[in-house]
């Protein structure tokens, strides 16, 4: 599958369907009517994806009040995602595997590392349209500001 350019403000989010941390199918029409955020991780098992995954588990209440619903994202396999949300102690935010094909729905936003083989870390928030709201890429190394997440819900 080659790279779409990256997802932009005002784009249709592309439709998907991934399992979750307890291999639950997740279908991003499913959540038409409400803000979804997809918080994409380089790789689980880490320190700043960690710390990343735990504050949207912090905000869950917050994220229900702004009518958003907000997903883990990251290239890991089901039994890895479920392993480490057990350790992360996340029961509440769903975790979600783009492990097969590898990638896929990244790539489909543009936001695969070719070379490295993971996403990019990523904040997408897609309205309760269907569309793009907000996009914010950061460097690997920087956790994400939740506060400024929660902002852009709220708009």
């Amino acid at each position: 599958m080659e790279q779409a350019r990256r997802i932009a403000v005002a784009d249709t989010a592309p439709d998907f369907t991934l399992n979750d941390n307890r291999n639950h199918p997740i279908h991003l029409a499913d959540y038409r009517g409400k803000n979804v955020l997809l918080s994409w991780h380089p790789l689980a098992w880490t320190k700043v994806c960690a710390e990343q995954m735990k504050s949207l588990e912090a905000h869950f209440a917050d994220f229900e009040r702004l009518n958003t619903v907000a997903l883990g994202m990251s290239i890991d396999a089901v039994p890895s995602k479920n392993a480490w949300a057990k350790q992360l102690l996340i029961s509440q935010t769903a975790l979600l595997s783009d492990f097969w094909p590898h990638g896929g729905v990244a790539l489909q936003y543009g936001l695969f590392r070719d070379v490295e083989g993971y996403s990019e870390r990523a904040n997408v928030l897609i309205d309760p349209s269907g569309t793009v709201r907000w996009v914010k890429v950061y460097p690997v190394s920087e956790l994400p500001d939740i506060d400024e997440v929660l902002a852009h819900c709220a708009e």
